[in-house]
């Protein structure tokens, strides 16, 4: 066929036009790329926390107008569904506070207990948990003898299944004894010591007696610097060292190998000498009649109030609101000067024992804490958890101190929340355990 020259630029047009429409269905391959060089460790920018960044749900969507008539105008496209993010939990905190210093010496360690008719597998179920190796329980001679001679079988009983729970769970047994029945006193006003002495002898031999070699030892009498506990007498360190020395000489006849812990006068910052006796001058009072004579250990209740057991009155927590302004008030004080009194006297020997310290606190209780103990709102269960945990490494830093005896376990369940004791309670009043219990059961358990 013959191509005349006037064809020629329909020829070149579709000649273009083919080319073009052969590069489009014959895409060239494209020479992939070398892979980016990473350093051989990456450090991974932190995400922001929870209040740093801002919530996913409440940003608005908002599309620019050509996107939005784009919309109105092109073919419709699958609608993908999104895959949910992953929900985020923040790591919870331990819901107690966790110790971390020098291990404790379970050996130094107890708690006191409510003994009263309670549930003895209970009870003992707690003791196990914690793996204390101490136990006080403090006798009211006045329901254990309620006539001469007379014991109640009941009490007896509940004490002696006690005493072979804890010889058979090698848990040293600390037993206070107090409270003088009303047919040895000269009133029957609140409590307070017998008209006789030798009735307080023959009663601590009877019990010496009946657990001979199984009671560690015997802390004789409670704070008897106060009123409440030494109605019917005048307040006097040097009448109580004569009750003590009673006490002591009817348990060393029965058991000689008991250690006898003389009663620890109660901090109060009180000094009238009716309501109380100041107790550092109480303890001198005893020191000077003879104390160092009669009892192995000196027994000693370094309350805090809410103060930090570090704190002392030249330098105390300014944001605790009360109880800050004498030393009884302070864990540390009340420790340092017992020990100042005692070595200025030459019984630099004598142990310190602690048969009661601890921080009440009604939180979680539900209800405010009785008026005397309003100090108790400024401590939550946390520091009750954490000032405990301090307090016992604080004591096993010191070669003088013997054991320490957190009070108290099972108060709160037993009497309930009407009653500041209740405060110091390691269990709520619902019987729930609270963080000061969960962190001394971690620290007796490593």
């Amino acid at each position: 066929m013959t191509i005349k020259k006037k064809h020629y630029p329909l020829l070149l047009a579709l000649f273009v036009a083919a080319l073009i429409i052969g590069c489009q269905e014959q895409p060239a391959t494209p020479t992939p790329l070398p892979p980016p060089s990473l350093p051989e460790t990456v450090s991974p920018t932190p995400l922001p926390s929870a209040t740093e960044r801002p919530s996913l749900l409440f940003l608005p969507m908002i599309q620019p107008e050509s996107a939005a008539v784009e919309a109105t105008t092109a073919a419709p496209s699958p609608v993908t569904t999104p895959t949910p993010l992953p929900t985020i939990t923040p790591t919870p905190l331990p819901a107690f506070p966790q110790y971390t210093g020098v291990p404790l010496r379970r050996d130094l360690i107890g708690v006191q207990i409510h003994l009263h008719r309670e549930d003895m597998d209970l009870l003992f179920g707690h003791l196990a948990a914690l793996n204390v190796g101490w136990v006080k329980t403090q006798l009211s001679w006045k329901l254990f003898e309620p006539r001469p001679g007379e014991y109640d079988p009941e009490l007896l009983a509940e004490l002696d299944h006690l005493v072979v729970a804890m010889q058979n769970n090698g848990i040293q047994l600390l037993l206070g004894l107090a409270k003088a029945p009303d047919w040895s006193r000269t009133t029957t006003e609140e409590d307070g010591p017998p008209a006789d002495p030798a009735h307080f002898e023959a009663f601590a031999s009877f019990i010496a007696s009946r657990y001979r070699g199984q009671v560690a030892a015997y802390e004789l009498w409670n704070e008897t610097n106060l009123q409440r506990e030494w109605q019917g007498a005048p307040l006097s360190g040097t009448a109580f060292v004569e009750l003590l020395a009673a006490g002591a000489a009817g348990i060393r006849a029965a058991d000689p190998q008991a250690v006898i812990i003389s009663g620890a006068p109660a901090p109060t910052g009180i000094n009238d000498g009716v309501t109380a006796v100041d107790d550092r001058l109480y303890l001198q009072q005893m020191v000077a009649a003879g104390l160092g004579r009669v009892v192995d250990g000196v027994g000693i209740h370094p309350y805090g109030w809410a103060n930090p057991p570090e704190a002392t009155v030249a330098q105390p927590d300014p944001a605790v609101p009360s109880h800050n302004n004498h030393p009884s008030f302070f864990f540390l004080d009340t420790i340092m000067d017992y020990r100042a009194i005692l070595d200025e006297a030459g019984l630099a020997h004598l142990p310190l024992w602690t048969t009661e310290f601890g921080w009440g606190s009604f939180d979680q209780f539900g209800q405010q804490p009785p008026a005397e103990a309003a100090f108790m709102t400024a401590v939550d269960e946390w520091q009750q958890a954490v000032y405990t945990l301090r307090a016992l490494e604080m004591g096993q830093e010191m070669a003088w101190m013997g054991p320490m005896i957190l009070w108290n376990l099972n108060f709160a369940p037993t009497l309930g929340s009407d009653f500041s004791e209740s405060g110091y309670s390691m269990l709520r009043p619902d019987g729930s355990a609270r963080p000061v219990y969960h962190s001394l059961a971690a620290a007796l358990n490593p």
